[in-house]
């Protein structure tokens, strides 16, 4: 995942990126509701935090690219021929305003400065842009299960509800929306023209 002030989880997922494609792929239908809330066409999306491209690699966009800090799940998205870059989630390497949407999924609960990191994809949208995060819901019972899952096996997390999400993409200036609610909820936030 993409790599802040901790480096704890970078090293895992490094370990781990030849078996990461494994986990059910992230599917176009799951990430529709949210797309569509753009106020612009999407062409350009930058996959936040992206390991293997999953995401990126679910959409029909002419240009699509990774940025992560592990270098192993690099590796993999180039293998399935997703353009990677290493890159700090709170520093993205990337012009202001020049994406028509960012992807950060299953990822931000990973990432130390998760507020730094939804203020950075702001500053890379374009007017009419879409942050699409899509996370766990730590108050259901498979929340609660996936978070003590997540720190036994060694990770760093940190969950947020989706009405905490959205505050947090608010904070950031974008307009916040939850399209998809329950355990696995997405939150979107675009940013208006």
């Amino acid at each position: 995942m993409a790599s802040d002030t901790r480096t704890g989880d970078v090293g895992i997922f490094d370990r781990f990126a030849r078996l990461y494609d494994l986990k059910p792929a992230t599917r176009r239908a799951k990430l529709a509701p949210a797309l569509e809330l753009a106020d612009r066409d999407v062409q350009r999306v930058l996959d936040v935090g992206g390991g293997t491209g999953q995401g990126v690699r679910a959409l029909d966009v002419p240009e699509g690219v990774v940025v992560d800090a592990a270098l192993g799940m690099l590796a993999k998205a180039r293998d399935h021929g997703v353009a990677g870059v290493r890159g700090d989630a709170t520093r993205l390497p990337v012009a202001d305003e020049s994406v028509d949407a960012v992807l950060i999924l299953d990822a931000l609960h990973h990432m130390a400065r998760p507020e730094a990191v939804v203020e950075e994809a702001a500053r890379v949208l374009r007017p009419g842009g879409v942050l699409v995060c899509l996370e766990f819901d730590p108050t259901t019972v498979l929340g609660r299960a996936l978070v003590a899952g997540e720190h036994l096996f060694g990770f760093d997390s940190r969950f947020f509800t989706a009405g905490d999400l959205a505050a947090v993409v608010r904070a950031a200036g974008l307009s916040a929306s939850i399209p998809r609610t329950g355990f696995e909820y997405t939150v979107a936030g675009v940013k208006r023209f």
